[in-house]
């Protein structure tokens, strides 16, 4: 058993202390109404705020896509640029030198920078298509022309004319080639 402060204390002490309350009136049907309509009210209020808290938050996210996407527009370039800028580099070098070298020196010079070139392109996600004796595809080459061959496989592509690209696995140019056509024996 507990004991509690009013315990301790003998009854008619209490009686002096603290006059009688009276009993609570139960609420008017009108009364009850008031308090739910500012209960109403305050979760309205509440569920207002909510709202506008989200549009906010979906208003800065909606903005912030929007920077990010300008930035990918104005920067999206900048990897395949710093890939490139060394390219010129061996370009103007070359230019630079051209009076002063000779034929076999300029060769040189011009198949290292397509080397670099090369290797600048495969960073950035660019493949070179080079479809010589595989079968001819019309979704990554363009055939220019059909010649019968006995030594190649028909429908496959014998010369590549132009050499395709592609982007990270999206074509940019097809390859142009000549297609190997049954001989006529």
């Amino acid at each position: 058993m507990t004991v509690g402060p009013t315990d301790l204390v003998p009854p008619e002490a209490t009686e002096s202390l603290s006059p009688e309350l009276p009993a609570a009136e139960p609420l008017s049907e009108v009364e009850e109404l008031r308090l739910q309509l500012v209960a109403t009210q305050i979760e309205v209020q509440q569920e207002r705020d909510l709202r506008m808290r989200a549009a906010a938050e979906l208003d800065n996210v909606r903005k912030r896509a929007q920077r990010d996407v300008e930035n990918a527009h104005r920067f999206g370039l900048e990897k395949f640029a710093q890939e490139l800028i060394p390219v010129k580099d061996s370009l103007d070098l070359a230019v630079e030198n051209a009076a002063r070298s000779d034929a076999a020196a300029l060769a040189e010079g011009q198949a290292a920078t397509l080397r670099l070139l090369s290797k600048a392109l495969e960073r950035v996600g660019i493949v070179e298509l080079v479809p010589e004796g595989q079968p001819f595809d019309a979704n990554l080459h363009e055939a220019i022309a059909t010649q019968p061959s006995d030594v190649a496989e028909p429908n496959s592509v014998l010369t590549v004319v132009q050499r395709g690209y592609s982007l990270n696995g999206r074509l940019l140019r097809p390859a142009r080639v000549v297609v190997s056509a049954q001989s006529q024996a």
